[in-house]
């Protein structure tokens, strides 16, 4: 979780009253923050990721004067018409597509403030960009350059600047070569023919997006005025960063003008610091919060939120939202905000009329008694990912390709589906374990998922239990062992074992489980060719079973 050092004499200052660290700790809480540290002179807090706002003094202090009812309601940002164009070159489409930018006039910096504005970028670039990828902000000292900028593509090895905190040029190919910022993040760019690069009218580099700032433009407590650029392949995390870091530079003071963004086919003014609205239905947030809380006193606590908020019709507030709240995406969120702004310490704890007491679900108690059994028989437990790929699944173990559930969009091949069965999972440990020593046995108690018409979410999760033992001597003999155990110590009557075929086991040596006349698994001599696909040397006897059939026929 992201981390904040809020200094007292600076908060202080902010928030326009003196404050204690003790008062600060005791407050900052009811905001959403977590207190780590509490210092003489200064408070270390959380913030969860969502409310990337909270990534400086500035943002934390905004909301804080809403909870303490010293600056309520909807903070208000003008945007003043600007001058400064930037041109966007059709070639960039093909690498970082994306430009956003603004300029903040009249700004008082010292030290501490340009470290802060630094690493709100870099909490920025976690949080909305993820690490870079989506959206990175530049920030120039704009007196050190001369528009119009231009935002264009470059030949790797025909362009040389200096890089922040070098004192020597280099061309970009030598940056993400040798550059600190250039080797983390290299990977973002280095796949293009020719890197992203935003020039001014003398073709001097501002930067190169999204790896690194020029030395030219770089900020010091003497800049005055500032331009933003934040490019990225993502438009949406790129109007994102730029309204947050925008809207924190506006409450120190600074003037925002807007700059014209000029693409091949279409001309945005960025930034659009507008608000946005929602709706909020009263009888849904009284439902959630258990509050009977009037029209009035809930405009009243989310303006303590510094939201805006107004009755439009019976028992229906319209809620304008900042630009920089970026985290409210639904009405439930509202209601949240709804809750901080009444104040959740005044919020008085409730018995609940009907007096339970709670206990595990009778499954979890079957699966772990079968963990326990397991382990007394000499078997370690794996914990395996419920996803895995059609390769493993179904190739290697020699099955036909079933109809399994499917990711739509599987950020990698090796997972792309929900499995149907453990087996695969505990062959593919033992692949990776060919270098220990034998015998090796594992087990693996866990959901299996199938698609399932009839069920209200069309597909079903079942708890299996499956077992392999690897080594020279393993057979058929020892996985029926196995399970003749594991069902004695459960209790369960009316089982037996039927001769079977199977795809994965060899033909002779594997058998069925019954539990009555229900079929629950399967068990035996794992097939050589199995064996051989997955790479593993050794004999080895396995099983797997459906514990939910267990559940009837348990004593």
């Amino acid at each position: 979780m992201p981390v904040v050092t809020l200094h007292q004499e600076r908060f202080s200052e902010l928030v326009g009253r003196p404050l204690t660290a003790e008062e600060m700790a005791k407050w900052l809480p009811w905001i959403g923050l977590d207190v780590e540290e509490v210092g003489r002179d200064y408070v270390r807090v959380e913030y969860s990721p969502n409310r990337v706002d909270f990534s400086s003094h500035v943002g934390v202090a905004r909301a804080f004067k809403g909870l303490m009812e010293l600056e309520v309601g909807l903070p208000q940002y003008e945007v003043k018409e600007g001058d400064i164009v930037v041109n966007v070159d059709e070639s960039i489409g093909e690498v970082r597509p994306y430009i956003l930018g603004a300029v903040v006039k009249g700004l008082k910096l010292d030290e501490d403030v340009v470290k802060e504005l630094m690493e709100m970028q870099e909490d920025l670039h976690w949080g909305v960009g993820r690490n870079r990828k989506k959206a990175s902000i530049g920030v120039h000292d704009l007196n050190a350059v001369e528009p119009p900028f231009a935002y264009t593509t470059a030949d790797p090895d025909a362009v040389k600047f200096v890089p922040l905190g070098w004192a020597k040029e280099a061309s970009l190919r030598e940056i993400l070569a040798k550059h600190e910022k250039g080797l983390a993040f290299r990977h973002l760019i280095n796949w293009a023919l020719r890197y992203p690069l935003l020039i001014d009218k003398r073709n001097e580099v501002l930067s190169m997006p999204p790896i690194v700032n020029g030395e030219l433009t770089r900020v010091s407590p003497r800049t005055k005025d500032v331009f933003i650029d934040v490019t990225g392949p993502d438009f949406n995390a790129v109007t994102k960063c730029l309204n947050v870091f925008v809207t924190a530079l506006a409450d120190l003071g600074g003037v925002v003008e807007s700059v014209v963004v000029k693409y091949v086919h279409q001309e945005l003014i960025s930034p659009d610091l507008r608000p946005s609205t929602v709706r909020l239905r009263l009888d849904y947030a009284r439902r959630l919060l258990g509050l009977r809380i009037t029209e009035r006193k809930a405009v009243e606590c989310l303006n303590r939120c510094r939201l805006g908020a107004k009755a439009i019709e019976g028992g229906v507030l319209e809620v304008s939202i900042p630009a920089y709240r970026i985290d409210i995406l639904h009405e439930v969120d509202l209601v949240e905000e709804l809750a901080i702004g009444y104040g959740y310490y005044r919020l008085k704890p409730k018995m609940p009329a009907t007096i339970t007491v709670g206990e595990q679900h009778p499954t979890s108690k079957l699966v772990n008694f079968v963990r326990q059994i397991m382990i007394g028989l000499g078997f370690t437990e794996a914990m395996n990912f419920t996803l895995t790929n059609e390769a493993i699944h179904y190739a290697k173990m020699r099955g036909a390709r079933g109809k399994p559930i499917r990711l739509a969009n599987p950020v990698s091949s090796e997972y792309s589906m929900m499995r149907e069965e453990l087996l695969p999972s505990l062959l593919k440990n033992l692949a990776d374990n060919v270098h220990e020593s034998y015998p090796q046995r594992l087990f693996e108690v866990s959901d299996v998922l199938r698609i399932e018409p009839k069920a209200e979410t069309r597909s079903e999760r079942r708890p299996h239990v499956a077992g392999v033992s690897a080594y020279a001597n393993a057979s058929y003999t020892e996985a029926r062992c196995i399970v003749d155990s594991l069902l004695n110590n459960l209790g369960v009557k009316r089982w037996k074992i039927k001769a079977t075929r199977h795809p994965s086991f060899i033909p002779g040596r594997v058998a069925s489980i019954y539990i009555g006349r229900k079929k629950v698994g399967v068990l035996g001599e794992v097939h050589p060719e199995v064996l051989n696909n997955f790479g593993i040397g050794n004999p080895v006897a396995a099983f797997e079973m459906d514990l939910e059939p267990l559940m009837k026929f348990k004593r």
